[in-house]
């Protein structure tokens, strides 16, 4: 979901350094693999095409925090989407 985000710290010998890879579109999503000692956070979009890809030393990380973005509740839906909308005067029948 647009918003999602994956926050990578990474050992960078006397430092530290932190990066971030954030969906930036609707319908596209983040997604982290280890493999073969490499970590591969993509942002990937619906059909499942990779758009954008950081990969880092399995030993060199030192935190992956992923951070979904909060889903509303069904009842909040609900509530949006029966509120009236505004009458529109022009449509009004005239007394």
């Amino acid at each position: 979901m647009k918003g999602d985000r994956v926050e990578i710290v990474v050992d960078a010998g006397d430092t530290t350094r932190t990066y971030e890879v954030v969906a930036s579109r609707a319908g596209r999503r983040v997604e982290t693999a280890v493999r073969r000692g490499v970590v591969e956070v993509s942002e990937v979009t619906r059909s499942g095409s990779v758009v954008r890809t950081a990969r880092f030393m399995a030993t060199r990380v030192l935190a992956l925090v992923e951070q979904p973005v909060p889903r509303e509740e069904p009842s909040e839906a609900a509530d949006r989407v029966t509120r009236p909308l505004r009458e529109d005067p022009e449509t009004q029948p005239r007394t």
